[in-house]
């Protein structure tokens, strides 16, 4: 007798992303709040993806549910994470939020569970780092430059590894691909905005993940961007590519890719 053939599970057209966000009713300027929020929101969706928000303000059920059906994740900017996660006192750490961290924290655990496509962003950049085992530089003066919103973006020189999925991601957004900007260098650079005091080091870096972009800072060479080392889809980035007046067009490739991995791993089967 033949063996039975089932029929593939459908692959969503739009996969469901969650985003960890702000909880806007906690902050002092709730509209301003919902405008970073909407950013995000627009990044997903622009590419394909489902957004659902989630915060500190969401039910548990409904907190719960989301994360359990999430296809990706992606950790947004926000506050400075607790010291005492990586074991240090505060040491120019400010605006702790501990419901946030929590929140990101329960969402990164699932994501780690079922090796779902993490997209880190400023915030989510070391909470991957310091989630990973890793720990911050918790004041870098130079790096944070103008609160968004009240003028334009300070901005600075990026390298990137060109073997990276970051690097490959970026070419993918570029009619010409990703060019050395130097003959004698085959490393690229490309200017980016720059909203954090916080940053990570090579040293600091958490167990798992490797450094693809850097930056120059006084405290030495800021790891800029980061992903796995293995094949699962997880990049982090320093800078705020939603932030599309101050970014370069070709992180529109990493959205894509960051999507195009949530559906295609939403269509794999668990093993």
């Amino acid at each position: 007798m033949p063996a039975k053939i089932f029929p593939a599970a459908p692959v969503p057209a739009r996969p469901l992303i969650v985003l960890i966000v702000a909880d806007a009713t906690r902050s002092n300027d709730p509209a301003l709040t919902q405008r970073k929020i909407q950013l995000y929101v627009d990044g997903i969706r622009r590419h394909g993806g489902n957004p659902a928000l989630v915060s500190a303000a969401t039910p548990d059920a409904e907190r719960n549910r989301l994360i359990g059906e999430m296809a990706g994740l992606l950790l947004t900017g926000g506050p400075d994470l607790d010291p005492a996660l990586y074991h240090e006192a505060p040491a120019g750490a400010v605006d702790l939020d501990p419901a946030r961290d929590a929140l990101d924290r329960l969402a990164w655990a699932e994501a780690e569970r079922r090796a779902i496509p993490v997209f880190g962003i400023c915030r989510g950049l070391q909470a991957i780092n310091v989630f990973s085992g890793g720990s911050l530089v918790q004041d870098v003066p130079s790096h944070a430059g103008t609160p968004y919103g009240a003028g334009p973006a300070k901005t600075h020189d990026m390298e990137i590894d060109p073997d990276s999925r970051l690097a490959r991601a970026l070419a993918a957004g570029d009619s010409e691909g990703l060019a050395a900007t130097d003959e004698d260098d085959d490393t690229p650079e490309m200017v980016v905005n720059t909203y954090h005091h916080q940053a990570v080091t090579q040293a600091r870096l958490g167990k798992g993940l490797k450094a693809v972009g850097w930056a120059s800072s006084e405290a030495g060479r800021l790891v800029e961007a980061l992903e796995s080392h293995d094949d699962r889809w997880l990049v982090a980035i320093q800078c705020h590519p939603e932030r599309t007046e101050s970014t370069p067009d070709e992180f529109e490739g990493v959205w894509e890719a960051f999507v195009r991995a949530v559906r295609r791993t939403a269509a794999t089967p668990p093993a």
